[in-house]
This record gives C-alpha cells, sequence and structure tokens, in this order.
C-alpha cells in the first residue's frame, strides 16, 4: 500500500488517497512565456513594439498533463516523443524535476513543439507563435512502444491518452493501446480531438470540451440539453462508459448509458483558460485510481479545474490546493501563523477579523460576500484575553474555542486563526493577505492594517452590515429579558 493524504469532500467525510500509477500517453510541447511592455507603437508599421523583460517555460499538452497528476501526489509517467533539440532537453528536464517517469519518452523528432505566448501588462496575452512540425508516428515505432508497454502495462492503475492530433496518437497505435489496456482491466481516459471517433472505441471515458463534442458529432451543443443529447451520441459510437463535457462557464455535463449529472462550474474569475482541460482530466484520472465514485471523481475535477483557471498561464494544480480537500485542521493558535500560510501559499487569500460572539445571520451574509472575493477567507479572531480587553470583564459570552468552531462550520469559511492583541495588525502583517475586508460604514484609511495591504499592492474591501443585526443589541434584549 502506498503513501496516502486525506481528503475531505465538501459535506462528506474524509476519503483516502492513495499514490497510484497514472501512465500518460499524448502529444508533449514546451509551453514559453515572454513577458514584457508595450508602451509605444513602431514607427515602422502600426504594430506595438513589444519590450522582452523575462521568459520562462513549462511543459504543455500531455506533458501537463503528467505534471498535475505529480502535483496531485501521484506517481505518474509519460509517453511521447519530442525533438533532439533544446526545446526537448528542457522539455526532457522539467519533467525529471516534476518526478515523473520519462523512461518511455523518445527524442528523435526533428524538433519539439513549442507554443510562445507573449505576455503585456496586466497579464494581458498580445500573440501566440507555434512552432510545430506535423509527423505521424509510423506503425513499426507504434509497435516499439506497445512492445516495452506490454512488460510495464502491469503497474499502471489508469491510462490517459492526451490527443492534441501532432501526431502521435495514429488510428493504429491509439487502437493498440485500448485494447491492451482493457485486456488488463486498466481504464482509459480520452482527451478527444480527432473527429474520427472510432480511434477512440472502447475506452472507458472520453474528454471533449463543448466546441470539441460538436465536432466529435456534427451536434449542435449551445444548450445543456443539446450537449446531453450530442454525449450520448458520442456514447454510442464509441462504446464507451462515460463521456464528460467540459462547458466553461457551465460547468461539466457527464452522461453515462442510463442518466447523466450536470456540474456546476466552481471557477470564482476565470483568468487564462491555458490548461483547463489537462488539470480536470488529470484529477479525473487521481479519483478514479483512486476508487472514487465517478461521480466524486467528476467533482474532484471540477475542483481542479476552476482553480487552474484563476491562475496564469500553463500551471499545475496542487492537492493542496483543491477546495475540498482541506486538512483537517481549520483552526490554527496565535503561534501556528506558519503553517496556516503554508496552507495558502498557492491561492489569492481574504482576510478579515472579528470577536463573533454570538454569531448572527448579519456575520453570516458577511463573511458570504467576503468568501467570494478569493480562494481562501481567512477570519481572524480575538481571543478570549482580547475581548475582554476591548469590551470588558463580562465579555466574551462565548469562549474562543466554541467561536472558532461555529465559524469553521460555516463551508465558505477556510481557517480560523486567534490572536491576542488589540488588533489584528501584526497578524496582517504576517499574513500579507491579497483583500482585506471589513463590515461596517469604516473609511478605508481607518481601517487597521490597510496600509500594509496597500503598500503590497493588495486591495481594501468594506461590506456593509446588514440592518437591525449586532451583538450588542443581541446582549442588550437578552438582559432586558426581550
Amino acid at each position: 500500500m502506498g503513501k496516502k493524504k486525506i481528503v475531505k469532500a465538501k459535506n462528506e467525510g474524509y476519503l483516502q488517497i492513495h499514490m497510484k500509477n497514472i501512465l500518460v500517453i499524448g502529444d508533449v510541447m514546451l509551453d514559453i512565456y515572454c513577458e514584457g511592455k508595450v508602451s509605444r507603437i513602431s514607427p515602422e508599421a502600426p504594430v506595438p513594439v513589444f519590450l522582452k523583460r523575462g521568459e520562462h517555460s513549462v511543459p504543455g499538452g500531455a506533458a501537463n498533463v503528467a505534471v498535475n497528476i505529480s502535483a496531485a501526489g501521484q506517481n505518474a509517467s509519460i509517453v511521447s516523443v519530442c525533438g533532439r533539440d533544446v526545446a526537448g532537453e528542457k522539455l526532457d528536464k522539467q519533467l525529471r524535476m516534476h518526478n515523473i517517469d520519462t523512461s518511455l519518452m523518445c527524442q528523435y523528432l526533428d524538433s519539439t513543439i513549442t507554443k510562445t505566448r507573449f505576455i503585456a501588462d496586466n497579464h494581458q496575452q498580445l500573440l501566440r507563435m507555434d512552432i510545430e512540425k506535423k509527423e505521424e508516428l509510423s506503425i513499426d515505432k507504434a509497435d516499439e512502444f506497445i512492445c516495452k508497454l506490454k512488460k510495464e502495462i502491469s503497474r499502471f492503475d489508469v491510462i490517459i491518452l492526451s490527443d492534441y492530433l501532432k501526431g502521435l496518437l495514429t488510428f493504429y497505435f491509439t487502437q493498440q493501446i485500448i485494447t491492451l489496456a482493457k485486456e488488463n482491466n486498466i481504464p482509459v481516459l480520452v482527451d478527444a480531438k480527432d473527429p474520427d471517433v472510432k480511434k477512440y472505441e472502447g475506452a472507458y471515458l472520453i474528454k471533449p470540451n463543448k466546441k470539441e463534442l460538436h465536432e466529435l458529432t456534427g451536434e449542435t451543443v449551445d444548450s445543456i440539453g443539446q450537449v446531453v443529447n450530442a454525449s450520448r451520441k458520442l456514447l454510442n459510437k464509441c462504446k464507451c462508459k462515460y463521456v464528460l463535457t467540459t462547458c466553461g462557464a457551465d460547468g461539466m455535463v457527464m452522461a453515462s448509458s442510463k442518466k447523466e449529472w450536470i456540474i456546476s462550474s466552481v471557477a470564482k474569475e476565470i483568468y487564462d483558460v491555458s490548461g483547463a482541460g489537462d488539470t480536470s482530466i488529470a484529477y479525473l484520472a487521481v479519483g478514479i485510481a483512486n476508487g472514487m465514485e465517478i461521480s466524486d471523481a467528476v467533482r474532484l475535477a471540477n475542483e481542479a479545474a476552476g482553480i487552474q483557471v484563476g491562475k496564469m498561464g500553463t500551471a499545475p494544480v496542487f492537492i493542496s490546493e483543491i477546495r475540498c480537500d482541506k486538512k483537517r485542521q481549520t483552526i490554527f493558535q496565535v503561534n501556528q501563523i506558519q503553517e496556516l500560510k503554508e496552507c495558502i501559499k498557492n491561492g489569492k487569500v481574504v482576510f478579515t477579523n472579528g470577536c463573533f460572539d454570538i454569531l448572527h445571520v448579519g456575520h453570516i451574509r458577511y463573511l458570504e460576500k467576503a468568501s467570494e472575493l478569493g480562494d481562501y477567507l481567512i477570519v481572524g479572531l480575538n481571543s478570549d484575553s482580547s475581548i475582554k480587553r476591548l469590551k470588558g470583564k463580562d465579555r466574551p459570552i462565548n469562549p474562543q474555542q466554541d467561536r472558532a468552531e461555529m465559524l469553521s462550520a460555516l463551508g465558505f469559511v477556510d481557517y480560523i486563526i486567534f490572536f491576542d492583541d488589540d488588533t489584528p495588525y501584526n497578524l496582517i502583517d504576517e499574513l500579507c493577505p491579497d483583500i482585506l475586508v471589513k463590515g461596517g460604514d469604516y473609511r478605508i484609511e481607518d481601517i487597521v492594517g490597510a496600509d500594509l495591504v496597500e503598500e503590497r499592492g493588495g486591495e481594501v474591501v468594506i461590506i456593509p452590515f446588514v440592518e437591525g443585526y449586532s451583538t450588542t443589541n443581541l446582549i442588550e434584549k437578552i438582559s432586558e429579558g426581550n
């Protein structure tokens, strides 16, 4: 039995995530990002002048799928081909850095596929330049891969075919893989793009997006109902068990021969859709490999895709980022700031604070709105000693652990941390939130920590309280016997 991580699905019990072996077969590429600035128009022609400031590259295509699998805490292996060039060497090195087994990759092409994106201010993509030479895998080369796979196949729990139509996954090679996998009872998930859907016949699951579903079936897919109908047509054509269609802001549609599910999108803000399909199929495979019910695996994939589109460019989603993968600990003590910072390092952090002595509907509405502003909502909670100094010896009404437990029961509150000071200034300084939220009718300049957040390029947001609700008023009413 391998290593395991604890995953908690929303409103569900804890699931055991074991380290499984997942194989990715597909077209790889190197995604290059050139960062720069545009401040003038060229005197030679009416085009912007791009002043390059920096450059970085990351694995793309099927390589990005493998990186996401590794980021999910799984053993990832990849079968692919790339060039005998600098880009190929760089790609192989990056995959190894992500602990991906590249022993089944071959570098024999003349060049590696690259996609170079030119990114200006505010992460605006100006242009994408592709370098690629499509070269179909020969039958002889396919047979070589199959011969190697026959020796390795038994160790894999799931196989992903990531088809970017760049030449690796020919009809012959694809069918050989699916046949071999079925003989060994290994589910094959296909990120499908080829209109010749017979190529994918016999796969366990096929995952197109809406545009690809239309191209695969010829059906109109403007509504969810039409997506369901087209999915059923694809099911019949490919003789697969499931079709999962990603529909952008409309979420996902899952169809089988017996029923269908509609899964709402979880993305709060779509920043860049590059790599979202790679992330969703990677996490779908993780769920299936770990024995999740298919509906739970799809929700896991949906959560991951929702996080990915909030990132810039092709970037992996780590298992620690998944909201349904919260750690057991959501309440942190004063001396546990570093542990909390580790939990929030890969997301947009919203911070608010208060006593929350008697939790009421005003608090709940305010906190829910605050949570919509980012990925993680942290509540700084005044300790009992802090409240006594601020509000007198008769407060708090409820001790700090009870107050924290009530807040942690709210699904939109991610983490709670106590502070002993009269104000959360030092805590805000340490946590460096992206957004500081305060409820009421404050002026920004009067909000504790606003200067720290704004100096670091963050935002301060004031959310009005709900009229008629206040802890002090509730306590007075109770005291008067009303």
